[in-house]
């Protein structure tokens, strides 16, 4: 296992490896590793002779008020997660090597970054999509992998490697769930007992609204009141948004075409703990 902290060297080694003749995939993660974290670095390591794991906390995507923190790191359990599920390469650069100014220069992706977490999160994306792109440009891949969990974020990653012509394969991956269908999430640490107990509500109401659609039900207002009546039943959990849109564009519409795949989205918080999942319904 390689752990690497600098920009130059980790172009260096990955130039190093395109020159003998092997692929490179990356997992850009935000450390805090779980199973899911693993699965895509497996997944990844399948297909690409080298496989690089990035362990940043990137400050730029936290509002005020926010976790930055308290985010949870621990660099050295990560490594063994990554060792483990088959990766070559991490890099866990500092916030000054990947902000060497500061964070003066921004990526603002418009349209997709306007409603949910955009919403939420005044500039939450702007982060996503700057940090990401320095990411790609130090690690250089062929393909890199994202979860589905952070459905709208990798919309946003896909329109930004789109529009600057940067050559890399965004691949997403589903959700990986706990056998009780929470979402797994580094933020779940966060929770109490009771807090644990009752985050299950989230994919039930998801799970719901998905069960209808799959029999033909398009009206956005009878899947979303489904997801927001079955969240009631739980008084802690402060419901954000309980969303249904088209896969494609999160445009919310009244009516569903019979062809169109549908994200049902929900976000809320237990307590601290802020939580967000969502779940395809894909009809074509």
């Amino acid at each position: 296992m390689t752990t690497i902290t600098t920009v130059l060297e980790m172009q260096a080694y990955v130039e190093a490896a395109r020159r003998a003749g092997k692929s490179v995939g990356c997992v850009p993660t935000m450390g805090a590793l779980h199973a899911g974290h693993a699965s895509l670095v497996t997944f990844a390591a399948a297909k690409h002779d080298v496989v690089v794991t990035s362990i940043f906390v990137n400050p730029t995507q936290f509002g005020p008020g926010e976790d930055y923190d308290a985010y949870p790191r621990n660099l050295e359990r990560d490594i063994a997660i990554v060792e483990q599920a088959g990766g070559a390469v991490v890099f866990a650069p500092t916030v000054a090597e990947m902000y060497p100014n500061g964070p003066n220069t921004t990526i603002h992706v418009g349209g997709v970054t306007e409603m949910l977490e955009g919403a939420s999160r005044l500039g939450h994306f702007d982060g996503v999509a700057t940090v990401v792109c320095k990411l790609f440009e130090a690690m250089r891949p062929d393909e890199a992998y994202f979860g589905q969990k952070d459905f709208q974020q990798t919309l946003v990653v896909k329109r930004m490697t789109e529009d600057l012509l940067i050559p890399v394969t965004i691949t997403v991956l589903p959700t990986l769930r706990e056998s009780d269908g929470l979402a797994m999430s580094s933020r779940n640490a966060y929770m109490n007992a009771d807090e644990r107990e009752q985050s299950r509500i989230i994919s039930k109401a998801l799970f719901a609204a998905r069960d209808l659609a799959k029999k033909g039900e398009n009206r956005s207002a009878i899947l979303q009141e489904t997801m927001t009546s079955i969240l009631s039943t739980v008084s802690n959990f402060i419901v954000e948004y309980a969303v249904a849109a088209e896969a494609v564009t999160l445009e919310s519409k009244p009516t569903f075409s019979a062809t169109s795949d549908i994200v049902l989205l929900i976000a809320g918080r237990l307590g601290r703990t802020r939580l967000i999942d969502n779940v395809i319904v894909s009809r074509t």
